[in-house]
């Protein structure tokens, strides 16, 4: 789903990802590589392909939009290194886009690790009157986009049933990224009348009603 903020055009991608065509530029949050191989460690029973499956998802979207840069809002990884980093490592030096890793809670590798592939991990990113960063920030005359809360939505129905689902959440200086990773949950908000939600169902994007 395409969408204008400030006059620029950004398209919803059901992964969860967002691309800014003009900058052509992809902007993922909240991936948490390592943390199915975590879970695996210590007895959790997760699907080994669940494993490759981040990496597949990040790849499709490249190839969709084929940006020029990636910009990952925080909690890339999910904990420190472990097999997976390897498989990154891979990944990393089959794609040429420049990438910059806005720091999240999560991300406790050293920083040393990210230069060596050619990863920038910064604090925050502005561009233009953009402002990119983990958790939801709010700054004077610019907009924000962030992850950190893993943003979902409840959808009912007309008997009992409901539905829950990925979002995207946007206030009316911030847009909030569900999380692209594999087995990361949802965070059930509560949206006020002034506030947008775009759904995320399979492939679509379904924009909920600002006073739904």
């Amino acid at each position: 789903m395409k969408i204008q903020i400030r006059n620029e055009n950004f398209i919803l991608h059901s992964s969860g990802a967002v691309f800014w065509e003009k900058q052509k530029t992809v902007i993922i949050s909240d991936v948490h590589l390592g943390k199915v191989t975590h879970f695996r460690k210590h007895g959790i029973a997760i699907p080994q392909n669940a494993i490759s499956e981040n990496f597949k998802r990040i790849t499709e979207v490249l190839d969709y939009f084929l940006p020029e840069k990636i910009i990952f809002l925080g909690d890339l990884f999910h904990s420190a290194k472990n097999a997976e980093w390897d498989l990154f490592e891979e990944w990393t030096a089959n794609h040429n886009q420049e990438i910059y890793l806005i720091a999240g809670n999560h991300d406790i590798i050293d920083q040393k690790h990210y230069y060596q592939i050619g990863i920038l991990v910064i604090d925050s990113l502005e561009i233009n009157h953009f402002l990119f960063t983990h958790h939801p920030t709010e700054k004077e005359d610019f907009f924000n986009f962030s992850g950190h809360i893993h943003p979902g939505i409840i959808l009912r129905g007309l008997g009992l049933q409901s539905l829950k689902l990925r979002c995207f959440f946007q206030k009316s200086n911030q847009i909030i990224l569900p999380a692209f990773g594999e087995f990361t949950g949802k965070f059930i908000m509560k949206p006020e009348p002034d506030h947008t939600v775009f759904a995320i169902a399979g492939d679509e994007i379904i924009l909920i009603n600002k006073n739904n």
